[in-house]
């Protein structure tokens, strides 16, 4: 039974995911499935799994309100990228599910090291504007979608660190927009991967409540922060993936002994 202590643990923990997400942009939400089982202490990886799916869901939606209302979102684009991804991520989730709670933890560390690496590289591509999601580049944007999808279910990511390069892929539109429209896969796979973790009983909802609050007040004082650290953008970033680095070695340190122990 999680006590007061470790409810307070995770409203400082969404407190941080949500202020590094309000700061950098992305990449903070992969934070929240060690956090729930590093700092608040959830026994269960796969609970952890399913309650960070929900509150990274949440906090994308908090996101994308605020981007839609500066016109930062290509909806078609975004509708047409998270059809799939749904797709995707209950597949993902489904496999995930029945996947052994340690070896997903070593995995999942795998691939904040492939965020990592993914961080540190700058996109200097200016993209074009005014793109149209059509029968042209739909064969494109919907495998892409349903790639990204499945290992935002499978891992219980966000995912932004994937899709945002993938949309720019698909459709060459500019990567600020990308970001925008990012939020709508990152919403709708949230959702998909929780509703399927909570079928199974793997999400605790008291404790997601805390976490998105806590996520809600940290994006503020981050996006607050990141108007006056906007010229350091590029060594906040740089700072962050070195964090990930830390926690993904940490996080292969401690399923690898319990995988061997």
């Amino acid at each position: 039974m999680i006590d007061q202590l470790h409810y307070l643990l995770a409203a400082f923990s969404g407190v941080a995911v949500g202020f590094t997400l309000g700061l950098i942009g992305g990449g903070g939400s992969v934070l929240a499935v060690p956090l729930m089982v590093y700092v608040v202490g959830v026994k269960s990886p796969h609970i952890a799994i399913g309650t960070s799916a929900l509150a990274v869901a949440v906090n994308a939606l908090a996101g994308l309100a605020s981007h839609a209302r500066h016109r930062n979102v290509n909806w078609r684009c975004g509708a047409s990228f998270a059809t799939a991804g749904v797709l995707g991520a209950l597949a993902g989730s489904s496999l995930g599910k029945a996947f052994d709670g340690q070896k997903l933890l070593f995995l999942f560390a795998l691939v904040m090291l492939v965020i990592a690496l993914q961080m540190y590289r700058g996109r200097s591509e200016e993209g074009v504007e005014g793109v149209v999601c059509d029968r042209r580049n739909l064969p494109t944007v919907l495998p892409y979608g349903f790639g990204t999808g499945m290992l935002s279910g499978f891992f219980g990511i966000g995912g932004g660190f994937l899709i945002v390069p993938a949309l720019v892929k698909a459709t060459a539109m500019p990567v600020y927009r990308a970001v925008g429209t990012s939020l709508v896969a990152v919403s709708a796979f949230g959702l998909t991967t929780a509703f399927n973790y909570a079928v199974s009983g793997l999400v605790d909802w008291v404790l997601a409540g805390v976490f998105i609050a806590g996520g809600i007040a940290g994006s503020v004082a981050g996006t607050v922060t990141s108007r006056h650290l906007s010229a350091r953008k590029g060594q906040l970033n740089m700072l962050f993936a070195g964090l990930i680095l830390i926690v993904a070695v940490y996080m292969m340190y401690r399923s690898g002994l319990a995988l061997f122990a």
